[in-house]
């Protein structure tokens, strides 16, 4: 099977992002041995935002990226800035209880306020536009979905939502597929590479020092490094660092093996359209906010700063690209809207994102001294910036807030090194059944 590194770099190579990104530095590989406070290994999201805050705090910083900023999941996903998570919130509530829970919920508040708050404060160019849509596509799900409205209303107290019936939400979405929806107006979507350079360039200002092309090949905490400080080993350097967090998405089971039992490559796709003009593609969704069902296997969509449509959707749980990809994602495209059919798909693109078993996020310590952030589980576009926060502050002494996710228990996929994905794979196959029954 091709290795996830190749089969990534090859989902990427017809992005739309990548051909619409703002021009960014390049950083020198690591070369030789360096000493600092903090190494932090992944360019991503969630890497750079601890960078930032890293750097408010005083500490020198050295930053590792296998590739490129922004080359992973950051800056290739839909581009939808959601709260909550992607398990909902019923294993906090079971794990850890209703008072955590609650805490947990406002912290993915706090994630979506903070990257609002960075576009302004760090005057990122990547078409922030508010408002997000989640629509379900039979009356059973309707109401389903309606039940969750009530419910983060009555016990989360969350008052940002808008609940529309079926021919409300058919005037906001030229569609009749869909039977109910609801608008989240906290949350939004925005060009996710363009606010990731924006982050490396903030980070970049700050003092951080980033080295791209830069693979790690191995971690060693204190304890078995000697001499006080972690070490961090590339192909053609070294880090000595007095803490490490590791960063890297579906990558850090490469540098720590045993993280990887705890999650799985998923590969989701996009297409874009050719640009649509304002009036058609306004015509699409009137109040311009991103969209997602509540299928198991969803549809996500919204529309770009210069009028395309962006459509994904379709995951692999097998890694596999699937055959033929624009037309297969053309198809699911034309199902939701039929009237795009003369409307040509200038991009199709891919990428992998790490999801958990419970599909709750896996922040953890693997040595006192070596933190870890995975399993955003597809739902990591604000969340990754919270979490890069929360490991700084655990880093300067305040623990509190990353040590809530620390409690929860995550299992390890089943079927071991060899048989997980074929076992992945069938399970997929049921919830689609499911999906259309």
């Amino acid at each position: 099977m091709m290795r996830l590194e190749e089969q990534a770099q090859r989902l990427i190579e017809n992005s739309f992002y990548i051909d619409t990104a703002h021009a960014a530095p390049r950083h020198a590989p690591l070369q030789g041995e360096v000493h600092t406070d903090v190494c932090i290994v992944g360019g991503g999201l969630a890497g750079l935002s601890a960078a930032i805050e890293l750097r408010k705090r005083g500490m020198q910083v050295v930053l590792l990226e296998g590739r490129h900023i922004g080359w992973g999941a950051s800056g290739r996903n839909g581009g939808q800035a959601l709260a909550g998570y992607a398990s909902e919130m019923e294993p906090f509530e079971r794990q850890l209880g209703a008072r955590s829970a609650h805490f947990a919920w406002e912290m993915s508040l706090d994630a979506i306020r903070l990257l609002r708050e960075r576009i302004t404060q760090y005057a990122i160019d990547c078409d922030w536009t508010p408002g997000a849509m989640t629509v379900a596509v039979t009356p059973k799900k309707a109401r389903a979905l309606q039940a969750w409205a009530e419910h983060m209303q009555r016990e989360y107290g969350y008052t940002h939502l808008q609940s529309f019936d079926a021919a409300q939400t058919r005037s906001l979405i030229a569609s009749k597929r869909y039977c109910a929806g609801v608008l989240d107006d906290l949350g939004g979507h925005l060009h996710p590479l363009n606010y990731t350079l924006g982050l490396g360039r903030a980070a970049l200002d700050a003092g951080a020092v980033m080295h791209e092309q830069s693979a790690v090949l191995g971690v060693t905490p204190a304890a078995q490094a000697g001499g006080g400080k972690a070490l961090v080993r590339t192909a053609q350097g070294s880090v000595r660092a007095s803490h490490v967090l590791l960063a890297g998405n579906v990558q850090l089971g490469d540098v720590v093996p045993r993280l990887a039992r705890r999650i799985m490559p998923v590969g989701t796709y996009i297409i874009a359209t050719e640009p649509l003009g304002a009036q058609r593609a306004r015509s699409l969704v009137r109040n311009r906010a991103c969209v997602c069902d509540t299928q198991f296997v969803l549809d996500y969509y919204r529309l770009t700063g210069d009028d395309r449509l962006l459509f994904g959707g379709r995951v692999s749980y097998s890694t596999a690209t699937p055959r033929d990809l624009t037309a297969t994602m053309r198809r699911s495209m034309l199902a939701v809207y039929p009237q795009l059919s003369d409307v040509r798909i200038t991009h199709a693109w891919g990428g992998f994102v790490d999801i958990t078993m419970n599909r709750a996020p896996d922040f953890g310590r693997i040595a006192p001294d070596v933190l870890y952030l995975q399993g955003f589980s597809g739902h990591g576009l604000a969340l990754t910036g919270l979490a890069g926060l929360l490991a700084a502050e655990t880093i300067a002494g305040q623990a509190e807030r990353f040590d809530l996710f620390t409690r929860l228990r995550h299992k390890p996929f089943p079927g071991g090194d060899s048989l997980r994905t074929p076992a992945l794979v069938l399970g997929m196959l049921w919830y689609r059944l499911r999906d259309l029954l």
